[in-house]
């Protein structure tokens, strides 16, 4: 469509939010996408000015070169330019660099009339009501940004020559992302550190001579608690079996009687709506997605989805946030749907209330639906399965933020034996009134030694009670457990490192870095990341310091809020970074990971293959070397013990055989899906990418040649032979619109986006 002259026009930054709001504007407006940021600083030198206060130096990023000229010109046709990108700092440095590059002679265009706009929601409403209230571009935000991008390049550029030095070449440091690792280095060591204690504990059968049986844990015996714990340490009394068999054979022959019942009603409220962190954390919880994968999906939603005749229409608020407010508007439709569907009964007197944090951003929301009529359930045909499940956790977290409470009964019994000895105890909750966990449930991890007696009979204090039976259950402390995807941006967020927008990216980082490795869900620093991380915890105590990361964020906020001047902050900052960075690179000495033993037999020469890290990772070479050459990747999941096995990985697809949930397995050819019932099923296909083929529609799928080469073809070969050796993205190219891109590693390791359409030069560096 062919911009008119004096066209008002809207420019935001990704072509589905384009579609979007062209759709709520209509033909008065023109909408153009930026398509992410247009300016950066260049790749192949620092770009900073350090000598004149930290300068930047801001260069067109390639292949958008034709999108700049586009915005150029429909500038210049416009009466008015609203710059609607994100309303965060990314956001606001990207509406930034669309002025400068839009402006004519120092200009902003024909009418010099360029304007900010922001919303956190892309309904009607919203969008309508920026654009009436248009402001400002606000240049604390974008010094914010600013502060953080050309930090993090000191950082960048500055430590990873330091480590091809030391290390190897191909290596990259970051202000962040090396802290994170030192979190999941240190929590490593924990649990190697850790020294188990065992304890036994003993759980009672009772018969009340009401119905129902019910178990009570010893709770002191002679006195003493059998099992203590506090932030001091743990206390056990019984500590190994005999003595757990001693008092078992003294309490069986005793008789029992109720010695006291205590009943408790109790409220639980419900849950804040997601911000960032909490949506990463349950859709890690929950749905089994990487923080990557989460953000990927939200903005999808937050952007629009195509719900047929209606049009592309956004679903949810903005997903980087860390704000509990709800608009009043929001909660009004929330009570109205609450009342309705589940009854006044499940509505309260007012509005729940959620305690904002001192950091959040004042002007954004949590994360919720956008509309009322768009339940899960009446849109699900229009959504890909990732989108409908993402779509149906925010939907119910938010509806449950505004239940009313759940009223939850508990019952203690204490259970005494005739000659005092011992106390057993008994706890049971009984849900009186549903509340919100009629539509969300909340999940408590507990002690293996915690006993929960479900549904107690209803007994008196003084009733006699019969002791069925007598257990002694052996137990042992466990380690602090590794990091999940979840626990990790908790733990992030508490530390104050990071911010919402970057815990994705941060995560991801570290993993394609070969830094860390997930073990059943869990993060595991490489023999790789040991090494860096502790060379950099001796070279740089400062920057590694958790606390240090921390304060450098607050220095980052107080930069938005206009309390701080960013050039002060890099004062500050860089020179001592400088000198520790000179002192360091003067030792000449080389660091490099230890090879590990395992027991994989060389085929060429018969000697043990041993595990080495090179410029893309792992992988197994002959310990024989250099009488012989010969090197091969490992299976997935190469273990401390050196052994290198397939690893079973689960995945949300299921069989069409027999319903069973499917797991990626790794065979001869490399990975592929099979069925978790094997061998009573034996179903298996390759692995699909969620991708269309282009030239017939089958599904994308990973296969492998005969030589061991991983490709990406149809699964309807021999019938289709599309082929590809690089990894399909599920992302359209915004230049031609071609449905997937291509992934590829450039000769310094950086991860390269690239359009297949031979006509097309679109190429991105991620």
């Amino acid at each position: 469509m062919a911009l008119k002259e004096k066209s008002r026009l809207v420019i935001v930054e990704s072509p589905a939010k384009a579609k979007t709001i062209n759709k709520i504007l209509g033909k008065d407006y023109f909408v153009k996408a930026s398509v992410g940021h247009i300016l950066d600083l260049p790749k192949k030198e620092l770009g900073v000015d350090t000598e004149n206060g930290f300068k930047p130096t801001y260069v067109t990023i390639p292949g958008k070169e034709k999108t700049i000229e586009d915005l150029k010109e429909a500038a210049k046709k416009a009466s008015v330019v609203y710059l609607a990108p994100d309303p965060d700092r990314e956001g606001e440095a990207i509406a930034w660099h669309i002025a400068e590059v839009i402006a004519v002679n120092g200009k902003k265009t024909n009418l010099q009339k360029v304007y900010r706009i922001t919303f956190n929601e892309i309904t009607e409403k919203a969008v309508k009501e920026a654009i009436e209230k248009p402001s400002e571009i606000d240049l604390n935000k974008v010094n914010a940004q600013q502060a953080r991008r050309v930090l993090d390049r000191l950082v960048g550029y500055r430590l990873s020559p330091f480590l091809w030095k030391k290390v190897q070449r191909g290596l990259s440091a970051g202000r962040v992302q090396s802290v994170s690792v030192r979190l999941i280095v240190d929590r490593e060591r924990e649990i190697e550190a850790f020294v188990s204690q065992e304890y036994w504990s003993l759980i009672g059968l009772f018969d009340g001579q009401i119905p129902p049986v019910f178990n009570a844990r010893l709770f002191k015996y002679e006195g003493e608690t059998v099992i203590e714990r506090s932030a001091k340490g743990n206390k056990f009394l019984i500590t190994n079996e005999a003595k757990a068999k001693e008092i078992r054979e003294l309490l069986e022959k005793s008789t029992y009687k109720i010695k006291s019942v205590e009943k408790k009603d109790k409220k639980r409220t419900p849950l804040p709506p997601f911000i960032t962190s909490t949506l990463q954390q349950e859709a890690s919880r929950r749905l089994r997605f990487t923080a990557k994968r989460t953000m990927m999906v939200a903005q999808k939603l937050y952007e629009g989805i195509e719900l047929g005749q209606k049009g592309s229409v956004g679903l949810i608020t903005y997903m980087r946030t860390d704000s509990t407010r709800i608009a009043a508007e929001a909660v009004e439709w929330a009570r109205q749907y609450i009342s309705e569907r589940f009854g006044k009964e499940f509505l309260p007197k007012t509005p729940h209330k959620f305690k904002v944090k001192s950091s959040a951003q004042e002007a954004h929301e949590a994360i919720r639906p956008t509309y009322s009529e768009y339940t899960p359930e009446t849109i699900k045909t229009y959504l890909k399965p990732e989108q409908f499940a993402l779509y149906e956790l925010i939907w119910n977290r938010f509806i449950a933020s505004q239940m009313a409470q759940a009223l939850l009964e508990q019952t203690t019994f204490d259970i005494e034996d005739a000659k005092a000895l011992a106390i057993f105890r008994a706890s049971g909750t009984i849900i009186k009134f549903k509340g919100f966990l009629a539509l969300y449930d909340e999940t408590v991890e507990k002690n293996d030694d915690e006993e929960d007696a479900g549904i107690l009979p209803d007994l008196q204090q003084g009733a006699p009670v019969e002791l069925k039976e007598l257990t002694p259950n052996q137990h042992f402390t466990q380690p602090p457990p590794r990091y999940t995807e979840a626990t990790l941006v908790k733990t992030l967020e508490e530390k104050g490192i990071g911010r919402p927008s970057t815990y994705a990216a941060i995560l991801s980082t570290i993993e394609e870095r070969k830094y860390v490795e997930k073990t059943d869900g869990k993060f595991k620093p490489t023999e790789l990341g040991s090494v860096v991380n502790d060379l950099l915890v001796e070279r740089f105590p400062r920057l590694l310091n958790v606390k240090f990361t921390a304060e450098m964020e607050n220095d980052l906020d107080k930069i938005e809020e206009g309390q701080v001047v960013w050039t002060d902050v890099m004062n500050e900052f860089y020179p001592s970074f400088s000198k520790e960075l000179e002192k360091a690179s003067e030792d000449q000495e080389r660091v490099k990971p230890v090879d590990k033993p395992t027991d994989v037999i060389c085929e060429k020469c018969q000697s043990p293959m041993v595990l080495k890290w090179g410029r893309h990772g792992r992988f197994l070479a002959c310990s024989a070397y250099p009488d012989c050459k010969n090197t091969k990747q490992p299976a997935e999941d190469a273990e401390d013990s050196g052994k290198v096995r397939p690893v079973e990985t689960e995945t949300n697809e299921i069989c069409e055989k027999c319903g069973s949930p499917m797991v990626i397995k790794v065979g001869r050819y490399g990975r592929f899906l099979a069925c978790s019932k094997y061998p009573d099923c034996k179903n298996m296909k390759p692995i699909p990418t969620g991708l269309k083929c282009p030239l017939d529609g089958g599904d994308v799928v990973e296969r492998k040649t005969k030589k061991g080469k991983l490709f990406y073809g149809c699964s309807n070969y021999p019938d289709c032979n599309f082929a590809t050796w690089q990894k399909p993205v599920m992302q359209e190219c915004p230049d031609c619109g071609t449905p997937f891109l291509l992934e590829k590693k450039d000769k310094n390791g950086n991860t390269i986006l690239y359009c297949q359409n031979k006509g097309c030069k679109y190429k991105k560096e991620v």
